[in-house]
């Protein structure tokens, strides 16, 4: 793993780096974007990658994967790659599927976390998971699920599933991290900039750092793995330096008091299902 980062011990002892890429790609970014993006964060020092089937980015990922792998940059076993098993997949018999799919749109052996996308439902692929002595899957116990990805930021902060993911020994991911670049059907448009958050900006100004990366290193503090996403080089630069500078105990404080459990991406597609989580008070 790169020497600029943390890492975070998983319930299974394995190590995940405490900052990772997004790579969701929004609808009006180009389509060669994502590659290069890729290519510019793991040049910048990034080694957790985070994609999906649905983001239709596990090409280009693995493209550059590979590539910095040719180049003598990373080996595979510096990477840290996260795909998703999309929600119209979950039944038993279409996992193993659409892992190998994802594995073949990346042209990789094999990814280090696979998770279940918005699982509303089910235990997919009970297979594919160990078994006790007796004859249990281990799906049923809290130890098979090592991360949960869950919106969190600023203005949701996600105080008390953290201390239940704490508790149990998960890792909690944060997608949304600087807010959302999501498309304006999943966002409402009139939702806050978290980014221009004048608490945010002020502290970013007194510690000489840009405001996205006051954001990340608060999450980082918390004891969260933080997925932030950028397509600028500047940006992408920046958001891998939040190893540099740590806030004192007083900012982290002001910056929990800004949670406003806003949401900016509520998956409305799953709303009115029986186990649609948003609806919880976690």
């Amino acid at each position: 793993m790169s020497s600029k980062q943390q890492c975070v011990k998983l319930n299974d002892g394995h190590f995940i780096p405490a900052l990772g890429f997004g790579t969701y790609k929004p609808e009006e970014v180009p389509e060669n974007k994502p590659l290069e993006a890729i290519h510019l964060a793991i040049e910048a020092g990034f080694r957790h990658i985070d994609t999906a089937f649905v983001y239709q980015t596990e090409s280009h990922v693995g493209q550059a994967i590979r590539s910095k792998i040719a180049a003598g940059l990373v080996k595979r076993e510096d990477i840290f790659l996260t795909t998703k098993l999309w929600c119209t997949f979950h039944r038993p018999e279409l996992v193993q599927s659409n892992l190998e799919k994802s594995l073949k749109n990346l042209q990789l052996d094999y990814v280090d976390l696979y998770i279940i996308h918005y699982p509303m439902q089910m235990k997919p692929g009970e297979d594919l998971f160990p078994v006790d002595e007796h004859g249990k899957t281990l799906f049923d116990t809290v130890d098979i699920c090592a991360t949960w990805e869950v919106e969190c930021h600023l203005y949701l902060n996600q105080s008390k599933l953290l201390n239940y993911c704490k508790s149990k020994d998960i890792a909690l991911v944060a997608y949304c991290a600087l807010g959302s670049q999501r498309p304006k059907r999943w966002v409402d448009p009139n939702s806050p900039v978290l980014l221009n958050d004048s608490v945010l900006c002020d502290m970013a100004k007194k510690h000489k750092r840009s405001p996205a990366q006051i954001a990340l290193r608060y999450q980082l503090q918390r004891g969260i793995v933080v997925l932030a996403q950028s397509y600028k080089e500047n940006e992408i630069k920046e958001n891998i330096q939040v190893f540099e500078f740590e806030l004192p105990s007083e900012d982290m404080k002001i910056l929990d008091s800004l949670n406003r459990n806003l949401r900016y991406a509520p998956a409305p597609f799953g709303e009115g299902h029986p186990e649609y989580p948003f609806s919880d008070e976690f």
